[in-house]
């Protein structure tokens, strides 16, 4: 028996009133990550069970969600349900339900087709945004599914990028969907964080600064938050007008001087850092807790994966075109603890990993759509009534992905319902599940042995040799700022504060909030004051310094 969420029994009924009316095409647009599959699948066994359909094809983006379709769907309905790829020529008749790729739509449209009108056929058509009606898998759409007696559209990103009409669904004059409000239901991020169905998420920004040192020596700094200066004569070079793009430096790895070795110094090397951190730190109250880098081409992700080896001392998984069984792999990671999985383009929609918390974003697509469906891989709530862990996306300070996390911030409450890392005072035993002390070398329920605490992340000062916590902005031995610029292509890398609650929250304040933040939370837990006690648990960390100046700043003007 399904227990469903209240937003999915109401999009249930909604659904099953729609098509008893004799209508078509029904819409459900719900943020990633607050169960679009299950609620797709009980509005078809429901048809199924009342004798209004016989069969039903789903059409996903790709391989691995194919997978999950097919798991998901019989667990509902106790059917199976047939996998189909691009890779296949043909669609046998075998009498049984059927989920396939938007790339083996085109192709095998007949056979589709042939399906839709021999039986009465709801179509399930998941992450929409891909049927364009004027691109290749729009078209095949069209044709194939015509006949169908019924279609349900997912999505949880409708507009597309392009500004393109999808198939099924009408538009305006000013390109949004004029869908028949009693035939879709709608469910926003910011509501779903509300209601405890998705986890809420802290935007990090990441500052670089690049110098890129000519042939004849001189120098050009480039930096995330201000604009390239060029000399005259240099000013018309498009060519190096691309190389000095700030998100290309971002997505550029750099080795040692044996040009096979990452350099532990590099951009994405401070990025990884403070992810490994953030997600050490999670782990405690999370044993099983990952981390999704999202990486724009093969060489960046293999580069990355080094990095993360040499920084954290596991290797990643890692899954693109070129690797063997990426669907495989994605398996196995779901249902492992390894920490990390590096990914281009396999894990970016549809794919559902709960465990996932911390995502690195350097992608290859710089879309609204793309973002959105990537922070939909770390949103996911869990079963754990005591999870209370938020989810962190990293960004490069790059204007574009700021401006969609700043419209994602907008979206939400001004206080979400679960939030921070509310029991981040005590570790979870990864065997029993028992809560013990942070402190505590083992499970005071099964003997199970913590690892030592893993050292913090450190940088070395190039000036004096000297070991830094990895957020210094300056030595603490000799003072030299670590914002500096080398001459070399890229110059040491710092975080430049966070975007949370639609403010910006700058570094000090940031680091100001992690540091009380411990401190903090298990004072008011243990105050027995169940106010205080909700207040601090829906407060994100980074938050507190902030709080704690405002307080400040009321006690001095009360004394005035």
């Amino acid at each position: 028996m399904i227990t469903l969420r209240p937003w999915q029994g109401e999009a249930l009924q909604k659904a099953i009133d729609w098509f008893s009316r004799g209508n078509r095409d029904f819409l459900i647009n719900a943020a990633p990550g607050t169960g679009k599959t299950i609620c797709a699948s009980v509005i078809a066994s429901n048809l199924i069970d009342n004798d209004e359909i016989d069969r039903v094809i789903v059409i996903a983006p790709r391989r691995e969600i194919v997978n999950q379709w097919s798991e998901e769907f019989r667990t509902v309905t106790k059917r199976p349900m047939m996998r189909i790829t691009g890779s296949d020529s043909a669609i046998e008749d075998q009498g049984v339900d059927c989920c396939a790729t938007w790339a083996s739509v085109q192709g095998l449209a007949d056979g589709f087709q042939q399906i839709c009108r021999k039986y009465r056929t709801l179509v399930i058509c998941d992450e929409h945004h891909h049927a364009a009606i004027n691109a290749t898998w729009g078209k095949g759409t069209i044709r194939s599914f015509e006949d169908a007696r019924f279609t349900l559209v997912l999505t949880g990103t409708p507009i597309r990028s392009d500004g393109g009409e999808t198939a099924w669904l009408a538009y305006n004059d000013i390109g949004e969907i004029d869908h028949d409000e009693a035939g879709s239901y709608t469910i926003s991020y910011g509501t779903a964080v509300d209601l405890g169905y998705c986890r809420p998420i802290t935007f990090h920004r990441h500052e670089g600064q690049f110098d890129v040192v000519l042939r004849d020596g001189e120098k050009i700094s480039v930096s995330g938050t201000q604009e390239t200066k060029l000399p005259k004569n240099l000013e018309n070079i498009e060519a190096l007008q691309r190389v000095l793009n700030y998100y290309h430096l971002a997505c550029t790895p750099t080795y040692e001087a044996d040009g096979k070795t990452p350099q532990r110094n590099s951009y994405q090397a401070s990025m990884l850092e403070w992810g490994i951190s953030k997600l050490n730190d999670l782990r405690d109250t999370m044993p099983d807790a990952a981390g999704l880098i999202i990486a724009p081409r093969i060489e960046l992700a293999d580069y990355i994966a080094e990095l993360l080896e040499m920084l954290d001392g596991e290797k990643p998984i890692i899954v693109h075109t070129d690797t063997t069984n990426p669907a495989e792999k994605i398996r196995v990671f779901r249902n492992s603890k390894k920490k990390w999985i590096v990914s281009v383009g396999m894990i970016s929609e549809g794919v559902d990993i709960k465990r996932l918390r911390v995502l690195i974003y350097l992608p290859y697509a710089q879309t609204e759509i793309a973002f959105r469906q990537a922070m939909g891989r770390v949103v996911r709530t869990t079963d754990e009534e005591e999870d209370f862990t938020r989810a962190y996306v990293v960004i490069p300070t790059h204007q574009v992905f700021e401006d969609y996390a700043r419209r994602v911030e907008l979206e939400m409450p001004s206080l979400p319902p679960t939030g921070g890392e509310g029991g981040s005072e005590v570790k979870t035993c990864p065997m029993c599940g028992e809560k013990n002390e942070k402190s505590a070398s083992e499970c005071s329920s099964c003997g199970f042995e913590f690892p030592p605490p893993l050292p913090p992340p450190m940088k070395e000062c190039e000036d004096c040799g000297a070991l830094n916590p990895i957020r210094a902005e300056r030595c603490q031995e000799c003072g030299v700022s670590f914002s500096h610029e080398f001459e070399v292509k890229l110059s040491d890398a710092f975080r430049m504060g966070t975007i949370i609650r639609g403010a910006d929250v700058d570094e000090e304040l940031t680091q100001e909030g992690e540091k009380i933040a411990p401190e903090l939370k298990k004072l008011f837990l243990n105050s027995g004051d169940e106010v205080l006690i909700d207040f601090v648990r829906k407060m994100p960390e980074e938050s507190m310094g902030r709080a704690e100046e405002l307080i400040r700043e009321a006690r001095r003007r009360s004394e005035e």
